[in-house]
């Protein structure tokens, strides 16, 4: 009897390890990118984890894509489009993560952790910087594939939109981050003028 009851432990504790699936393609990577209600500086992390290994994974089969493909050109044109996004949501994510420690306004009142509010505009300073990093892929991803944009790819429309955007001038991160990045400035001079005594 306790064989039994030993070897069923055995096999819950092997099934529970089995249970998960390996993941290889940019596609499932991107399943695990998840985004909250309420998103923490761990969550923001968490998801460029797994957008950073989308980054560098292969495609999965074209029967197993996002989309519908059914010739060579919906292919090459949905692999712009998934690189893009893969792109602009790591930038969205980084620029995420530097928001939860920029301090958009010096107020004098904060003068007492003038240090420590320099630190977090450093953090969200590289945080931003980070950021822009993705944009020049991303924005030549959006190119290339509106230079194929005669090929409709089904299931692939809020990608689609996504790279008119940024090929018309509409998005533009390079400018978006650019202004934060000044704004930041601008907020860290004013805390270094600023002098603690009562």
């Amino acid at each position: 009897m306790k064989r039994i009851a030993a070897a069923a432990v055995f096999l819950a504790i092997i099934g529970g390890m089995v249970a998960g699936y390996p993941v290889y393609f940019k596609e499932q990577y991107l399943k695990l990118f998840h985004t909250h209600y309420v998103q923490y500086p761990d969550d923001a992390i968490e998801n460029i984890y797994w957008l950073e290994q989308a980054r560098s994974a292969d495609f999965c089969n074209p029967l197993y894509a996002m989309a519908t493909i059914e010739n060579e050109r919906q292919w090459e044109r949905y692999r712009y489009l998934l690189s893009m996004h893969v792109g602009l949501k790591l930038i969205e994510q980084h620029l995420r993560l530097g928001s939860k420690y920029d301090k958009r306004v010096a107020h004098f009142y904060n003068a007492p952790w003038k240090n420590q509010n320099l630190e977090s505009l450093n953090t969200a300073e590289t945080c931003y910087r980070a950021a822009l990093a993705y944009w020049p892929e991303a924005k030549a991803m959006a190119e290339k594939a509106m230079a194929l944009r005669f090929v409709r790819v089904e299931g692939a429309q809020a990608w689609t939109d996504e790279a008119f955007r940024i090929v018309a001038g509409e998005l533009d991160y390079a400018d978006i981050i650019a202004d934060e990045l000044a704004r930041v400035n601008r907020v860290r001079a004013a805390f270094e003028k600023m002098d603690f005594t009562y």
